[in-house]
């Protein structure tokens, strides 16, 4: 399988980041489901792999895939075990890019009472990151919006903070937005040869908005790499 081009993007900054950290860091590629599913398990096993990451979207169903990584190696915080117990709270790995997103909030604004609109529903952003902003440590309003979500400028024109991770480029336009707003953009998507956004270029000309590349990516990657670290104390 060959992951497309936002997808490779990614990953070649992982690779990049591995290298400036001193970590040993391998790109495996399979052909097939059942390929995929023995080099999970054989990893698994692997006493010398501390961390498996799956580069995703898949061709197939990727629950049944993300099952068979071990939780205990599961740096990117997605198996069902981990997610599972972001419910309650108690997840040993946050999912990187929730994380990510999180920790940039948190590092410039009050994330208590404000109304967040989040676009995309995905479990490895969507759904965890409005989890982690509506929880009793952060108290924000979230509101999910999607591909069925109707007036959906009237959500985001009214919301303090808007997350888009919906993988459309430029989805999010200059008049969809407050004035002083925190835009979180989280899309990579591969235009021409160069990476954009989710998120229109004109939106920064009256709100607050995250780079791409970099950004969301850049402190994803660094939290991915941080989890490495933490499967050595995980019991």
């Amino acid at each position: 399988m060959n992951p497309d081009k936002a997808t490779k993007a990614y990953l070649n900054s992982q690779k990049k980041l591995s290298k400036k950290l001193n970590i040993e860091y391998e790109l495996i590629t399979s052909k097939t489901e059942k390929e995929l599913m023995d080099i999970i398990l054989k990893l698994n096993k692997d006493e010398s792999v501390n961390g498996i990451f799956l580069a995703q979207p898949l061709p197939f169903d990727s629950h049944k895939i993300i099952s068979y990584i071990n939780p205990k190696k599961d740096i990117e915080g997605i198996t069902p075990f981990n997610l599972g117990n972001l419910i309650y709270n108690k997840s040993y790995f946050l999912p990187c890019t929730a994380d990510s997103i999180v920790r940039i909030l948190n590092s410039f604004t009050k994330l208590d009472g404000k109304n967040v609109a989040v676009i995309g529903r995905s479990v490895i952003v969507g759904i965890p990151v409005s989890i982690l902003l509506s929880n009793k440590e952060n108290n924000a309003t979230v509101t999910i919006c999607h591909s069925h979500t109707k007036n959906l400028k009237d959500i985001t024109i009214n919301s303090d903070i808007v997350v888009v991770a919906a993988g459309v480029p430029e989805l999010l336009k200059k008049d969809m937005v407050k004035p002083d707003s925190i835009i979180i953009d989280v899309g990579i998507n591969v235009e021409n040869g160069h990476i954009i956004g989710d998120v229109a270029e004109e939106v920064k000309e009256i709100a607050y908005v995250t780079e791409v590349p970099g950004g969301v990516g850049e402190i994803t990657s660094l939290i991915l790499f941080e989890n490495l670290t933490k499967t050595i104390l995980y019991k």
